[in-house]
């Protein structure tokens, strides 16, 4: 299958735009070199070129782009764009795993090279998975780009040490080239080694002369391109000054740098973290499906590590320990050869006789050994192999549950386990050369499982060969679950960390097979794997990962989830290929053999530490960033801010928020002194986004919505629908000359543009041995161009076309009429997106100001039975309410502040009879884009009249505390009311006392 890319991703073109910006000013252009010598029969010595990148731009000039980026996204200020370990400036951008860096990376060197004319590009990597991943990216968005970018063709390659031929043409070419490389490739230099010819073996090939390079070593035509180089996931690549120095060896013009988990962001140019991705619906939400063992009546003992020091061997291991109210619960204590578990349990009988006998450290043989003659290895603890059963059990059912809903929406359903040892999934048996193969306990345990719950009545359709409309399951064990593993030479699958050459056939075949694991066409769903998959790989379709290792692995939760974030896409059907958008159903099951509470307090420490984000930490810079009169306030005025909220008792020492402050913002109580008062709500918003944690749902409080059919089948029910079901199409009435007249005005009332200014640096140069060094400047003019007429302008009439839709007359009037058009000389830039603000401004009033809905005729409405098509799920901690006075059991909120506790309010009012969330299917069409209501109410008023709303939920109801397209949508949605029936009264509410007394 063919997957398709939306270019319009505006967190994508944020991050790339965050990167082209630094280089607003640069001119157009490539530097050109000799890149070989050669003898032609003819004409003798002949030169080749080469074509590399060129900067014009000077620190200074990087520096003032970055700061302005950097406060555009709101981020710390860089003060010295260039870092002393590599000579030229990093630039960091951090992008959540599943929300396409690759893609945003390829993308900028596109851009680079269309602004710029930059053109080398070298993608450094870790690992052989991410390697194949970049390279299985850039081949199926190739076509993609060639849309997006005619005229500009991209070469890419992995660079392979035998094929030394493609560096050169990476040398020679003027197109768009990508040098993929693993960081190994090149961390071993030729000099390393002191003139030993034996130890020079072990250079890298790229680091040593060679004769098709003039006996210069590859990596000198590298050098001559000063390529951008690009490092995915740098917190592995150049973690040791070994390999900063393998970077800096490529001579590189600057350096971006793409993760999730900086370690060292440099200069950060964008953020886009774990929360803000769930915020924004970019990855799947995550629910936890816990499977412990809470019977505390077995010894549970798991060994975690063995250590030595000095003579005393010790073991680290972790029992069921009694507390001192005599409950149960998991610990980790340091034992040694003769030690009694029983006394270390705080005297849990359980452990009765429980006496270590000794304690091996052979590595790869580590175990403890009991007086009963039992072994304990790593990972074999406690009742495993029942839980273990557990857990698959529990996925095969998550899964299956997931293709009850997805299988007719043609979306392919995908589960990835985790596993300890391989030998757990397949063991061999080598007897005099022959090796014989047999299944290991898991995938025992998964033919057992899966066979069982086929056979149960839910999920007989499913596997119904009759049917003809929709995808039929496989229901043979054995075809639907394979293993991802590493092969030695015998083909025997064995464990390895994710980084040996030994992964490369195990990657290069998912890499290759990805799309083809998509389709329907494919019987596998359900995969096996080791470490192997701990980063470079995923696949959208995802739903469920299962940890079949124990809690103490090495591997992340993040690298684990981070394997199903991604948004699934369609795999058959007329949308074949696109991302699948329904917040409904894009949910990641994670099934742990953990607590709830202790994975996701887990999760958020890794996030925390690998980020370094301080969840729910308000501290003196958080506010520097909050735009006054045009201008950042700055640390000064921010630590003022913070200073406040210290002093009230709303902020505590350790910058958490206090239970006083979060009452005050649930309660829209917050308040702050008069001379903040314009910038109050900036504050407030800042407040809530650090005060949010993480969103990770317990999958034991999931519910499905029932149907309420003493509601659903009510006449009150009926009446109600009857009123609100029909559908209208919309027609606009607007004079073209009074939308002239109106932006003219407006723009008229912008604010004073002010002019460019040029800065004068007087510098004083150095020649000295070590070259020409120049002081800080001494004196720095600023003054006003006076003749700007003669600057290279943009084009000011395609602008304002572009982004307004106007005809090039009308918005010639505009300009003229009103009298501004002089500013566009002395900043053109600030004056175009102003003039097309306010034209916008102005053309979006006069559409809601005479929109006119009509009704299409009676025949045309949303059915009542689509509601008994509805498969909805909640999470009764979260984000589902039970009621009994509307169609379903339970409702969905979308804020703990004003959506629930109205929805609380509507089910306990005896006045109201039924309520209604309007399902997401129920959309108005506006000239915005649709528009979907909150409520549909029926009321009874003094028990004598009935009275039907729709109402829409705000956090407020003033028109100038929301924003301008939420105004105008609104408005369409009253309009469309008034179209259909004129006893539906459209209101919009805050609080539900205050909207009940207007009643």
């Amino acid at each position: 299958m063919k997957l398709k890319f939306d270019a319009n991703q505006q967190f994508q073109k944020d991050a790339i735009d965050s990167i082209v910006d630094i280089f607003d000013g640069q001119e157009l252009r490539h530097s050109e070199f000799t890149a070989f010598r050669h003898n032609d029969t003819l004409f003798g010595a002949m030169n080749e070129l080469g074509y590399g990148n060129k900067l014009d731009l000077t620190p200074e000039d990087l520096l003032k782009n970055v700061v302005a980026v950097q406060d555009r996204n709101k981020l710390p200020r860089s003060r010295n764009i260039i870092d002393p370990e590599y000579d030229v400036p990093n630039y960091a951008i951090e992008m959540e795993t599943g929300t396409g860096k690759t893609y945003a990376y390829t993308r900028t060197a596109f851009e680079l090279n269309k602004k710029y004319g930059f053109s080398k590009f070298i993608v450094v990597v870790p690992s052989v998975a991410i390697r194949e991943g970049i390279n299985k990216s850039l081949e199926v968005t190739e076509e993609h780009f060639s849309e997006l970018y005619p005229g500009q063709p991209i070469h890419y390659f992995i660079y392979n040490s035998t094929k030394l031929n493609e560096v050169r043409s990476f040398a020679r070419s003027d197109a768009i080239e990508v040098m993929i490389i693993n960081i190994d490739a090149f961390r071993k230099g030729y000099s390393d080694y002191g003139g030993d010819i034996d130890l020079e073996k072990k250079a890298n090939v790229i680091h040593k002369p060679h004769e098709d390079f003039e006996d210069n070593p590859p990596i000198y035509s590298i050098q001559q391109t000063n390529p951008i180089v690009i490092i995915d996931e740098p917190q592995s690549v150049d973690n040791t000054d070994k390999a900063k120095e393998a970077i800096k060896s490529l001579n590189p013009l600057f350096v971006l740098r793409y993760s999730a988990t900086h370690k060292n962001t440099y200069n950060l140019m964008y953020r886009l973290g774990p929360v803000e991705a769930h915020d924004h619906k970019l990855v799947k939400t995550i629910e936890v499906l816990s499977i412990q063992d809470d019977k505390s009546d077995k010894a549970y003992v798991q060994l975690i590590k063995v250590s030595k020091s000095g003579s005393v061997t010790k073991a680290k291991v972790e029992i069921n320990c009694l507390d001192m109210f005599g409950k149960v619960s998991k610990k980790e204590v340091m034992i040694k050869t003769g030690d009694d578990l029983y006394d270390y349990s705080n005297g849990n009988n359980v452990y009765n006789q429980h006496v270590i006998a000794s304690i091996n450290i052979a590595s790869g043989d580590e175990y403890i050994e009991l007086e009963d003659g039992s072994i304990i290895r790593p990972n074999e603890g406690g009742n495993d192999d029942e839980i273990k059963r557990a857990q698959i059990h529990n996925t095969i059912k998550a899964h299956l549950e997931k293709e009850l809903v997805l299988v007719d929406k043609d979306i392919k359903v995908i589960s990835l386990f985790f596993i300890d040892k391989v030998a757990h999934y397949r063991e061999y048996e080598d007897v005099d050369g022959e090796v014989s193969v047999k299944k290991g306990k898991y995938a025992q345990m998964f033919e057992e499982e899966y066979a069982h719950l086929i056979q149960l009545d839910k999920y007989k359709t499913l596997f119904n060969t009759e049917k003809t409309d929709s995808y039929v399951l496989n229901s043979k064990p054995e075809e639907v679950h394979d293993g991802y593993f590493s092969q030695d030479k015998k083909g025997i699958l064995k464990d390895t960390a994710g980084t040996t050459l030994a992964d490369e056939d195990a990657y290069t075949l998912i890499m290759k097979d990805k799309e083809r694991l998509l389709s329907f066409d494919t019987p596998l769903r359900f995969i096996f794997s080791h470490s192997t998959l701990k980063e470079g790989w995923d696949n959208p379709n995802v739903f469920q990962v299962c940890t079949l290792v124990e809690t103490h692995d090495t591997m992340t939760k993040r690298q684990k989830i981070g394997r199903g974030l991604r948004l699934p896409v369609y795999s058959a059907g007329p949308k074949r290929g696109e991302r699948a958008l329904d917040e409904q159903f894009n949910i990641l099951t994670v099934v742990a053999n953990e607590s709830y509470e202790s994975f996701a307090e887990n999760l958020q420490m890794e996030i925390e530490t690998e980020t370094n984000t301080r969840f729910g930490v308000i501290d003196e810079r958080l506010f520097e960033h909050i735009i006054r009169n045009d201008e950042i306030i700055g640390y000064d005025e921010a630590k003022k801010i913070h200073d406040h909220l210290v002093q009230e008792g709303l902020v505590d020492r350790h910058g958490k928020a206090t239970p006083e402050l979060k009452n005050k913002i649930a309660l829209g109580e917050f308040e702050m002194p008069e001379e903040y008062s314009d910038i109050k709500e900036d504050i407030e918003l800042l407040i809530k986004s650090v005060t949010r944690r993480l969103p990770i749902l317990d999958a034991n409080d999931r519910v499905e919505f029932k149907l309420n059919k003493e509601v659903y089948l009510s006449n009150d029910f009926k009446e109600l629908w009857n009123r609100i079901k029909h559908k209208t199409v919309y027609r606009l009435h607007f004079s073209p000359d009074e939308l002239i007249e109106d932006a003219t005005t407006a723009i008229k009332g912008m604010r004073p543009i002010k002019p460019n200014a040029i800065v004068a640096k007087y510098v004083r140069l150095r020649v000295e041995r070590e070259g020409i060094t120049f002081d800080e400047p001494n004196r720095i003019h600023k003054f006003v161009r006076e003749n700007y007429r003669e600057s290279v302008l943009p084009n000011l009439l395609s602008y304002v076309e572009q982004y307004t839709g106007l005809k090039r007359s009308s918005i010639v009037k505009i300009l003229i009429d009103s009298g501004r058009l002089d500013e566009f000389y002395s900043n053109s830039q600030v004056f175009m997106e102003q003039v097309v603000e306010q034209i916008n401004i102005a053309k979006r009033k006069l559409i809601i100001d005479g929109i006119e809905y009509e009704k299409i005729g009676d025949e045309t409405y949303w059915a009542q039975d689509m509601f008994e098509d509805e498969e909805l799920i909640g999470y009764i901690k979260d984000n589902a309410l039970p009621v009994d006075k509307s169609v379903y059991s339970h409702i969905v909120y979308d804020s703990t502040t004003i959506e629930k506790p109205f929805a609380e309010r509507l089910n306990s009012d005896d006045d109201v009879k039924l309520f209604v969330k309007l399902p997401n299917w129920f959309k108005i069409d506006t000239p915005l884009g649709t528009y979907n209501p909150d409520w549909a109410i029926v009321l009874d008023k003094n028990g004598v009249e009935r009275l039907y709303f729709v109402i829409e939920t705000k956090g407020s109801i003033l028109n100038e505390d929301l924003r301008a397209l939420e105004i105008n949508k609104i408005e369409c949605g009253r309009k469309h009311f008034a179209a259909i029936n004129d006893e539906v009264i459209f209101d919009k509410a805050t609080d539900y006392d205050f909207w009940k007394e207007g009643v």
